[in-house]
């Protein structure tokens, strides 16, 4: 009897050990202490001491990647339109306008019993003249947002914040499809900066854009430009903020985006919404058959549209300030393009912007 009284013992102290309290204290632990992590990077920051970014090692990626964000997001959007009852509308919307600090008296309609669900809500108009557009400068923010970086591509590397990059090549995808647009080809053996520059004497330019929920979520054309290819990659919805985008190498490059490219009056421009979790919905107004955070396409794939046809032989042009799409929630904006050498941002890293502010200009 003593002897299974011992053998009994152990075995009833490990069936408890259930699976899932092991992985919500280990989650929590861990989760616990990047938390503590981001507390001393702040502390320091206030002493005035740079902090080297300290990325995540390739189990980290993976283990988020295996998070199923995609099919989360496509929940949270069928969530969103679902119709709230009156009576429910105003204390949900005050809960959120409260914590994303949302200016409703900027609002087409402040009504909030208007808007019959979240999904309303979020692609809210803005009341006209509420975001001038600036005429002095050549380009300007295509929407609200923070400025992540912005400055010269170097190296075929671009930076998604300081001191962390990801290829450009990855990012845009391979050039070799692209013989539709209006620009021509760079001859093979040069980099992948010098298959975009078309011009002599130019340089490629970068800004990153980080739209909050609070945010408006609609962006707009950033200048006057064509546009004539649609790339479209599915892919992760992993978190694209800026503490998330300083501990990701390549983030951009993961998560799902449309790259639209074309040319305005100094060569090569791009624009490239990328998605984040519970951002799976990018529309661009004039393209229909677009259709983001679909269980047909796989990641690690990408598929091509041209505007360029044989009835349209230069594309979409756009005007400074038109409509081109909008986002759920938010999410960010990248923009590379060429110009000449004497192009200058009108920026700081890290300043609030909003739409129709100044980017740069020559």
């Amino acid at each position: 009897t003593d002897a299974r009284r011992v053998h009994t013992a152990p075995a009833r102290t490990l069936f408890l050990l259930r699976p899932l309290p092991i992985l919500l204290v280990t989650g929590s632990g861990y989760a616990g202490y990047r938390q503590y992590e981001k507390y001393r990077e702040r502390e320091l920051e206030k002493l005035g001491l740079e902090i080297p970014p300290k990325l995540a090692g390739p189990w980290e990626v993976a283990l988020y990647k295996s998070v199923p964000t995609r099919l989360l997001s496509r929940a949270w959007g069928r969530l969103n339109q679902v119709e709230l009852p009156h009576w429910l509308r105003r204390p949900v919307y005050s809960l959120y306008i409260w914590t994303f600090g949302v200016n409703m008296k900027e609002a087409a309609v402040e009504d909030l019993h208007h808007y019959r669900n979240l999904s309303e809500f979020f692609r809210r108009k803005l009341k006209p003249q509420a975001r001038p557009v600036c005429g002095l400068h050549s380009v300007i923010s295509p929407s609200d947002g923070k400025i992540l970086n912005f400055g010269q591509v170097k190296n075929c590397e671009v930076e998604q914040v300081k001191g962390v990059t990801y290829s450009l090549e990855s990012f845009l995808g391979p050039r070799n499809s692209m013989e539709d647009l209006p620009f021509p080809p760079a001859p093979p053996p040069g980099s992948f900066r010098n298959q975009l520059v078309t011009r002599e004497g130019n340089e490629l330019y970068h800004c990153v854009i980080y739209l909050a929920p609070g945010d408006y979520h609609c962006f707009h054309s950033p200048t006057d430009w064509t546009v004539s290819h649609r790339r479209h990659f599915p892919g992760s919805l992993m978190s694209v903020n800026p503490g998330m985008a300083r501990w990701i190498k390549e983030l951009f490059c993961h998560n799902e985006r449309v790259v639209l490219t074309g040319d305005w009056k100094h060569g090569f421009f791009s624009l490239t919404a990328v998605g984040a979790t519970n951002v799976g919905s990018i529309r661009i107004y004039f393209d229909r058959d677009l259709h983001t955070n679909s269980p047909r396409y796989s990641k690690g794939s990408y598929n091509d549209f041209s505007f360029v046809t044989h009835t349209n032989k230069e594309g979409i042009p756009m005007r400074k300030g038109e409509h081109l799409g909008e986002f759920n929630l938010g999410s960010t904006i990248v923009l590379i393009f060429e110009a000449p050498k004497d192009f200058n941002f009108k920026l700081k890293a890290g300043q609030k912007i909003r739409f129709g502010e100044a980017l740069g200009s020559l």
